[in-house]
């Protein structure tokens, strides 16, 4: 059961409309819907439905129309009265309205151009008109209208943008024709026009439309076109190669469908000043590359010289020579905090990258290398490497297959890599005149640099030939076009020396005047922003974690982030994350010491309760089952992410990873010590499941540490628990016992039998990844005690099944089948679908050797209903691979071969090494 409301207000359930009768009523639904899960008041519902005309009869009419309403939704909770209204309270997404913003927040954030188109495509096909059409008389709701007619056209020019980038250009000409006949002066719909006839081959009408839209501009509104277009015009001229169109890499794996390679460039800086030398000199190695070795080569040079720019601008212009993908990872080599990003988890992002199956990745980080190694094997790859510390930071990171290309960049000279290696050195010094003049004639534009020729020599001077210091320079003019060069030439002048030089041994310009000048020049409002994302630990952030900084809304803090963008403050590498350079997020940091003192510690709390409340909603969609835990009350002025389903929130970890894994370290040196623990407890299940056992464990440590500080036993007794599982995972049994015992005595001092009870719960697990089957009984049966005990009826159920499977490993079969199918009937009452899938997948080991191989095969197909529902792909193939031992000894060997095949497609695309035994299975049979 929906409410629509993008189009007539009506109410629909299995594809079929019902019409909702009365302007009166259809406004109360909408009202609710539009608050669906959130409380109206009956005096706010009065005011939008009936206004100044309200009669005195209003409030019993309302609750007439709400009776109506629950008859017509077919439920009488689907509207509660909950003091001072009501709250419309359907399942899953109550509103058309809900889930295109949930359509549209996933395909604006995927990274992958196909999911985004389906995405959008999904969103957009929502709408069925004009929205809230039949109410749109009533003031509040037309504003509403006009909301969500701008949603539905910010998700259209969002799927233009990803149809462009799947090459549709020639397709999107009509059609952006005739949306632009609606909208002639909207920019963003020209940029994608110009974009799509040069992409067609047709330059001359795209520069053609470009100059009429000027035209158009200045007589009507007395402007010229925003930045944007100008660039976008520059580039057209110069026939920049990055506006070419580029299709997905794919990269074909036996057995399975096409998949996208990955491709994960930063954006291309569009400003990008010309070096010629050096990038002859990286396309002669390629183009003259040895086909029997792997390429590497080292750009190096002081911080702020523009080495990173250089990389991302060179691997844009030769990906095209690297069909089966690019890699890229900021290796955080200078970090302000000396976060450096260890190898071992850049060589898990690359390996997720290729889609390689958690199950198949190894704990350590040598075996972590061959496998990435084998994985880009025959491929063409190009891995790029930015700020890299050192060269044990970079050694586990190089592919060894012949073909694949290695670009590192680093302040350093990084000279064994050169001896050991091979690794060809670029040395990036500071810009020639002509260069940094060329930069900034991409910026302003050849005429003004040439009228200004003067003023832009000494702002060259000013700013000492550094690419960052011009680029900001180059944004203030741009930005403030009514101030001439000479004039930014003499404020800066004036900045210069009124702050010591920053604090780098590797540059001795004083570029922090320029960043004094470019800082002092913003909105109040953007440079308060700017010195409290200084706080923030870093690599990235989002814009909710940026408002919640500042404690501002998301909406108020944009206007501020694209200010700081513009300013060259602040990069945008992907949509809707931002970061700093580390030259600017030092001095960032520095203004926020000496101009926010007594606010630090508010907006540090903001943040960290943003990613905490955000994090335990993600932890609670992703396992509905955990025992909530007690949170700090959320801070005035934080934003909350709002996730709707498990897969939302497992993006948002995934997106946040690198984050939190940085937030829970700063929090835990500034005392914030309840935020480390319940923050490492908000992401076990998605650490756990996406095997970051490494990082997992460094997370537990510190809260370990952090509630002991606190005195916290049972936190730390939790921690001691969640991080022995990790331990496990990684084979290091040893430590999973010791904590496990910590644990234990812990609860035990607490007098927590359910505590206990999980540890007897996870010694048995691990007592069987031992091969201990009799000491792994044991503490199953001490676990089922405990949880009957203390009323914990689906921990009950799952250590009964845990006693049934040690009974079934150890070949007592005839007593582990009770207690399985007991669990399994359990865990039906309770709805724990997770696990019943497991259970039924024991009763079908159980059964088959019990000899009942009917029986067997009909547990195993109910436990691949289940881990097909729960979207579980592994599990699927290993209880397929079962099956179809099933079959061969119920002697049907076709059947067995069908499921083995089927097991084997699945695992092949997951690239786990169990796809080599189901293929014996099928050759042998």
């Amino acid at each position: 059961m929906q409410v629509r409301l993008l189009g007539p207000v009506d109410v629909a359930a299995a594809g079929v409309a019902t019409e909702v009768p009365g302007l009166r009523r259809k406004a109360v639904l909408a009202v609710l819907g539009l608050h669906a899960g959130q409380i109206v008041s009956s005096d706010r519902l009065i005011d939008v439905v009936w206004g100044d005309r309200a009669p005195a009869t209003a409030l019993n009419t309302l609750q007439r129309h709400i009776s109506y309403l629950r008859d017509a939704l077919g439920c009488k909770t689907s509207i509660v009265a909950r003091p001072p209204g009501y709250l419309l309270n359907l399942p899953g997404e109550a509103t058309d309205a809900e889930a295109a913003q949930r359509l549209i927040r996933l395909g604006t954030t995927s990274s992958d151009p196909a999911r985004a188109l389906d995405h959008l495509r999904g969103a957009l096909a929502l709408w069925r008109g004009r929205p809230l059409a039949d109410v749109t008389e009533l003031r509040w709701l037309g504003e509403q209208a006009d909301r969500l007619d701008h949603l539905e056209y910010e998700a259209t020019r969002a799927l233009i943008d990803v149809r462009l980038t799947l090459g549709e250009h020639a397709r999107l000409i009509p059609e952006l024709e005739q949306l632009i006949s609606a909208r002639p002066f909207d920019e963003d719909l020209h940029r994608q026009l110009m974009l799509a006839l040069y992409r067609a081959g047709r330059q001359a009408e795209s520069l053609a439309r470009y100059q009429q839209l000027k035209r158009d501009l200045a007589d009507e509104l007395g402007i010229d076109p925003g930045l944007a277009l100008r660039e976008l015009e520059a580039a057209i001229l110069r026939q920049d190669s990055s506006l070419q169109a580029h299709a997905p890499a794919v990269t074909v794996t036996a057995g399975s469908a096409v998949a996208a390679g990955p491709a994960q460039l930063p954006l291309a800086i569009p400003a990008f000043a010309a070096r010629h030398g050096e990038i002859a000199r990286l396309d002669a190695m390629v183009t003259g590359q040895n086909p029997a070795s792997v390429l590497i080569a080292t750009v190096s040079g002081t911080a702020g010289v523009g080495k990173t720019t250089l990389a991302v601008h060179w691997a844009h212009r030769v990906r095209h020579s690297f069909p089966d993908g690019q890699l890229y990872v900021d290796l955080r080599g200078f970090d302000r905090d000396g976060a450096l990003v260890d190898p071992a988890v850049a060589l898990r992002g690359f390996l997720d990258a290729f889609g390689v199956a958690v199950q198949r990745i190894p704990a350590d980080l040598d075996a972590q290398a061959a496998l990435y190694r084998s994985v880009l094997s025959g491929k063409r790859v190009l891995v790029v490497l930015d700020n890299a510390r050192d060269v044990a930071q970079v050694r586990p990171l190089l592919p060894g297959s012949p073909g694949c290309t290695v670009l590192v960049t680093s302040r350093n000279q990084l000279t064994a890599l050169v001896t050991a290696e091979g690794a060809v050195p670029i040395t990036l010094g500071l810009l020639t005149d002509d260069e940094a003049r060329d930069l900034l004639a991409r910026r302003l534009g050849e005429d003004r640099v040439t009228a200004e020729a003067g003023a832009v020599q000494e702002v060259i001077t000013q700013c000492a030939r550094l690419p960052l210091a011009l680029a900001i320079a180059a944004a203030s003019c741009v930005t403030r076009p009514e101030v001439p060069v000479a004039g930014v030439a003499a404020q800066l002048r004036d900045s210069a020396g009124t702050l010591e030089a920053l604090n780098s041994a590797d540059t001795d310009t004083d570029i922090r005047s320029v960043f004094s000048w470019s800082y002092h020049a913003l909105s109040a409002d953007s440079a308060r922003l700017f010195r409290l994302l200084g706080l923030h630990p870093g690599p990235d952030v989002s814009e909710s974690a940026a408002a919640s900084l500042a404690g501002l809304s998301v909406a108020g803090v944009r206007p501020l982030l694209a200010e700081l963008i513009q300013a060259n403050l602040l990069l945008q590498p992907n949509l809707r994350r931002y970061r700093f350079h580390d030259l600017l997020w030092t001095y960032a940091a520095d203004c926020a010491q000496q101009d926010e003192p007594e606010q630090q510690v508010q907006a540090m709390r903001r943040l960290l309760d943003h990613y905490l409340h955000t994090g335990l909603s993600a932890a609670m969609l992703i396992n509905p089952h955990r025992d909530p835990i007690a949170v700090p009350e959320l801070s005035p002025g934080t934003t909350v992410g709002r996730l709707t389903g498990k897969e939302e929130a497992t993006d948002w970890f995934t997106a946040e990873r690198a984050v939190l894994f940085a937030v829970i370290k700063r929090a835990a040196a500034d005392g914030f010590d309840r935020h480390v623990w319940q923050l490492a407890w908000a992401q076990q299940d998605h650490l756990d499941r996406g095997g970051h056992w490494e990082e997992h464990a460094a997370n537990l440590g510190a809260a370990i540490e952090a509630a002991g500080r606190q005195g916290d036993q049972a936190a730390q007794a939790h921690a001691h628990q969640s991080r022995s599982t990790a331990f496990a995972r990684m084979g290091r049994y040893e430590q999973a016992h010791t904590h496990l015992n910590d644990a234990l005595k812990l609860y035990a001092d607490l007098d927590d039998r359910g505590g206990q009870a999980t540890v007897q719960y996870q010694l048995g697990w691990l007592a069987n990844r031992q091969r201990d089957h009799e000491q792994a009984i044991r503490h199953a049966r001490q676990a089922l005690r405990l949880y009957r005990a203390t009323g914990k009826p689906m921990m009950a159920a799952r250590a009964l099944n845990s006693l049934g499977w040690a009974y079934a490993l150890h070949g007592d079969y005839r007593r582990a089948r009770p207690r399985c199918e007991q669990a399994l009937a359990r865990m039906r009452e309770l709805g724990d679908l997770t696990f019943q899938a497991g259970t039924s997948d024991s009763l079908g080991y159980i059964h088959h050797h019990l000899g009942d191989y009917e029986l067997a095969a009909a547990h195993y197909r109910r436990a691949l209903d289940l881990f097909r529902d729960l979207n579980d792909r592994y599990y699927e193939a290993d209880t397929l691979s079962h099956l179809g031992d099933t079959h061969r000894a119920a002697g049907d060997l076709r059947a067995a071969r069908i499921a083995w095949q089927q097991a084997y497609e699945i695992l092949d695309g997951l690239a786990h090494a169990d796809a080599l035994v189901v293929r014996a299975k099928l050759d042998g049979a």
